[in-house]
């Protein structure tokens, strides 16, 4: 019987964070708001996105908005990205490139690139997408700009995946509808700790109020979610959740490349203010509690019981998710949450084991 109290508290705490994410999932949709329109840059930083580039540079240039440049970072390049950079350039004058060469004490090191890039530019504003990302539509640049006011500094837009049919697909976007409706839930509770810089926004003027990335500058990985970490706070901080404001980019196709980017992505956790290390840790943990105990529960004495902490707790991960799963336009998603949810938590457990003894110095 002392078990399946144990079980019953672990999956309380599971609904409660349920309660913190609905915040996001029951988030009504924002009035559109037609604001000036301020210059802005968007600003791309690529190694070796030749390919990339030569696809997603005209959409970015279509896009409907009055005033804006495109600052085209070249990271030591060792492909034809810089020649395509210059092509555009030579066509376009919002074009401007950027070009990084290896530097001893930053080599490799893609925040030197970026904070030489953000130098570069002459507004405020400022908006972020890779160079293998692509906007939904015409109207993402104008929708994340939209977001900025004179309060808010720091906008959090989201980053999807193309959608293929096989399990691996599934799997990624469906840690990456988790991730999101984690750190939208966060923002919208006033406590915001990360973003993706896949689709992100901020004030040159925030940049430097926070120092740029010096406080984290040798870390490979955290351009994105690092700097939110320091730089966002309740009151300066906004989402964007118009689908014409996602990015799309394409999935790894093998699972190993794909670990070795989660490894790379989770390795800036440990990172984090204590307060969100505290949070997200015990989220993992008592997932991963809740589908080690529910097994065992249902060989006892008091099986029935069990099973009804079980559906309480699934019934409510269905409503919450299911609901973020929609916002992001990741229907496809819902009907096996709980067991994409159960092959995601056992590979996290994977990586963070692994993570614990491995460094990492490039980012790519």
């Amino acid at each position: 019987m002392v078990l399946l109290y144990v079980f019953g508290a672990v999956a309380l705490i599971n609904c409660a964070y349920y309660l913190l994410f609905s915040k996001f999932s029951f988030l009504k949709p924002s009035e559109k708001i037609i604001s000036e329109s301020y210059p802005v840059s968007l600003i791309v930083c690529a190694k070796n996105e030749a390919e990339n580039l030569q696809n997603h540079i005209p959409l970015w240039q279509k896009q409907n908005y009055p005033n804006f440049d495109i600052i085209l970072i070249n990271d030591a390049s060792v492909d034809e990205t810089l020649e395509v950079m210059e092509a555009f350039a030579e066509n376009d004058p919002r074009v401007q490139i950027v070009n990084v060469k290896n530097n001893e004490a930053f080599w490799g090191n893609k925040k030197y690139a970026l904070t030489l890039g953000i130098k570069r530019s002459k507004n405020t504003r400022l908006i972020f997408t890779d160079a293998d990302c692509y906007p939904a539509s015409n109207e993402w640049l104008a929708t994340m700009a939209s977001k900025f006011s004179d309060k808010k500094q720091l906008v959090l837009g989201y980053g999807a995946y193309e959608k293929r049919p096989d399990f691996l697909n599934k799997i990624i976007r469906f840690e990456t509808l988790m991730t999101a409706t984690q750190y939208f839930s966060y923002a919208k509770a006033g406590n915001p700790y990360m973003g993706v810089g896949r689709n992100l926004a901020y004030t040159s003027n925030l940049y430097y109020e926070n120092k740029g990335f010096m406080s984290h500058i040798k870390i490979p990985s955290g351009d994105d979610d690092l700097f939110v970490n320091e730089a966002a706070t309740s009151e300066n901080i906004e989402i964007c959740l118009e689908p014409e404001a996602f990015t799309y980019s394409l999935p790894k196709k093998k699972k190993k490349n794909w670990l070795i980017q989660k490894k790379r992505h989770y390795s800036t956790a440990k990172l984090y203010k204590p307060k969100h290390r505290f949070l997200l840790g015990n989220y993992f943990l008592f997932n991963l509690l809740f589908w080690l105990l529910a097994p065992i529960t249902l060989f006892t004495d008091f099986w029935f019981f069990g099973l009804g902490i079980i559906f309480i707790r699934v019934v409510f991960q269905y409503i919450v998710i299911g609901n973020s799963a929609k916002k992001l336009k990741e229907n496809d998603l819902i009907p096996l949450i709980p067991f994409y949810e159960l092959f995601l938590i056992f590979t996290q457990l994977s990586i963070f084991i692994s993570n614990s003894g491995e460094k990492n110095s490039r980012w790519k």
